[in-house]
């Protein structure tokens, strides 16, 4: 039965593919092999299934590797669009908070003002009362003047003999009265006038005072919208740096103080700062939140020294394949993973370290070693050439070898490791942080 199924198929396909026959021929006898279309169908399906996946496969990378370098790139635009921002915003808080000096100035000008002008309204006051106290004190004089007065006419006229008629006493006082009158009303005037022109000068002074709080006002509303826009921004910037060193299983509050012990030099003139009523420096609200955000942006820059420290970089910067991971491979532990390029592709420091080893290793051929801070070590193995040699200090992206086919290899790649204190670790770890960064 299976046997009839084969044929039915063979003549069916025997139209497409006629039977073909492989002679070899030799010194005594002649022999054939023979082709049948169903054995030549499923050669041509199976190297037609080969082409196919291979043909998916490298799209499938030529994919990824553009989308790869489009994302890098459209993440390095981000970021400096993000520190533009960040360094306009700085500078605008800067040119608020000299407003904000300078409206305070002007505030206490003000003040000042108004406290001299109320002192003089006060003293005019004072003022005001005293010369109605005096020009009562006048006027009970003046009566005790004139009775005395008229008294001594009295006399005078008696005794010379001459009587001196009451009518005409009375129009000397009266006109005395009027007199007096007119020169009180005068000076009340001239006291009133005095009092409404410093009242009137408080008045104006407590406008500018209301309108410079007001501009005060409006100042510490903008201040408080550009701080809050930097505490934001700084916030979103620190949050992809902390998920970088979570990623690589790393503390980031130890790596903050690691970096900060080999950065925490000081110095400059000390000046005086006030004191509240608790012997504290008095910081007031804008400024409290200006140096949360200095601290945040000293964290952020501490972060970045570290990126540079820690191999977050790739070492091979050309166009590599991964031909191998990190884990069991053939029985054996593969303590790293391997990038395939040709002979002769470049390989770079990922971060800053010292080399303390240049040479030939079994296994590994030409091989260097780089320790770096926090107890990492990286290796490089199968290189064609070296290019530094021990106890060199290398930096982040430094050409440090070639890429070759050297010690226990099959072809041309490089062997890279990562060690946390001497412990393997996978490379992956960083590499894929590392995308959040570069």
């Amino acid at each position: 039965m299976h046997r009839r199924i084969l044929d039915r198929l063979n003549s069916r396909l025997e139209r497409v593919l006629p039977e073909q026959r492989l002679f070899m021929k030799s010194n005594t006898e002649t022999r054939f092999v023979r082709l049948r279309p169903l054995t030549q169908a499923s050669v041509l399906a199976i190297g037609a299934g080969l082409f196919g996946w291979s043909m998916v496969a490298t799209s499938m990378l030529f994919i990824d590797g553009i989308s790869s370098g489009g994302a890098a790139q459209n993440e390095r635009i981000a970021k400096a669009a993000f520190e533009r921002r960040l360094d306009a915003l700085s500078k605008e808080r800067d040119v608020r908070a000299a407003e904000a000096l300078a409206a305070q100035d002007r505030f206490q000008t003000a003040m000042a003002q108004v406290s001299q002008m109320q002192s003089a309204l006060l003293a005019s006051e004072e003022r005001k009362r005293e010369l109605e106290t005096g020009i009562g004190v006048i006027q009970s004089t003046l009566r005790r003047t004139m009775d005395e007065r008229d008294a001594a006419r009295t006399k005078l006229a008696k005794a010379e003999g001459v009587d001196t008629p009451n009518g005409a006493t009375q129009a000397a006082r009266n006109e005395d009265m009027a007199k007096t009158v007119d020169f009180l009303t005068a000076a009340l005037g001239q006291t009133a006038q005095q009092r409404d022109d410093a009242d009137s000068d408080a008045k104006s002074a407590q406008l500018e005072v209301d309108r410079i709080a007001m501009q005060k006002r409006l100042m510490e509303e903008r201040n408080d919208q550009i701080f809050t826009t930097l505490e934001g921004a700084v916030k979103i910037s620190m949050a992809p740096l902390d998920k970088v060193f979570k990623q690589a299983g790393m503390d980031p509050d130890h790596v903050l103080a690691e970096i900060k012990k080999g950065y925490s030099g000081t110095g400059g003139p000390l000046m005086p700062v006030s004191l509240s009523t608790k012997g504290t420096a008095d910081l007031g609200g804008d400024t409290a939140r200006a140096e949360g955000i200095l601290r945040q942006l000293d964290d952020m820059n501490m972060y970045r020294i570290a990126v540079d420290k820690l191999p977050f970089a790739m070492p091979v910067k050309a166009n590599f394949r991964f031909s191998s991971p990190f884990g069991m491979r053939w029985g054996k532990m593969h303590e790293g993973v391997d990038m395939a390029a040709p002979i002769g592709t470049k390989i770079y420091a990922p971060a800053d370290g010292v080399v303390i080893a240049a040479e030939w290793e079994r296994g590994y051929g030409n091989i260097v070693k780089i320790r770096h801070d926090f107890g990492i070590t990286t290796r490089y193995g199968h290189l064609s050439k070296i290019l530094v040699k021990k106890g060199q200090k290398v930096s982040q992206g430094e050409l440090i070898a070639d890429m070759g086919s050297t010690g226990h290899s099959t072809g041309p790649h490089l062997h890279y490791e990562i060690r946390i204190s001497g412990k393997p670790i996978n490379p992956m770890t960083f590499i894929k942080a590392g995308k959040n960064v570069f």
